[in-house]
């Protein structure tokens, strides 16, 4: 099964703020490891709180967070940033 990996207007405003290689590393991880998977759940980390019913991926000191739809077997990336930024 393939995910389509899809991000909002806001993550690529965030992921065009970050340096370029560490942009790159964000894409690449959820183009080849993200969007191959049978469940993306099986990686990453479910939120709760404000941001409940939302999931977190880690790369580096970065953060994606993310809402997985599975009707449309699609992975929307909402917010990038810095771990001590992401979640404010």
């Amino acid at each position: 099964m393939v995910w389509t990996i899809e991000y909002t207007e806001t993550a690529k405003g965030q992921l065009r703020k970050l340096d370029k290689q560490t942009a790159r590393r964000i894409v690449d991880y959820m183009d080849e490891r993200i969007a191959g998977l049978d469940n993306p759940r099986s990686t990453g980390k479910a939120l709760t709180g404000p941001l409940g019913g939302l999931w977190r991926y880690r790369v580096g000191d970065c953060r994606i967070i993310c809402d997985i739809q599975d009707d449309e077997l699609r992975v929307l990336v909402v917010h990038v940033g810095n771990r001590s930024a992401i979640y404010q």
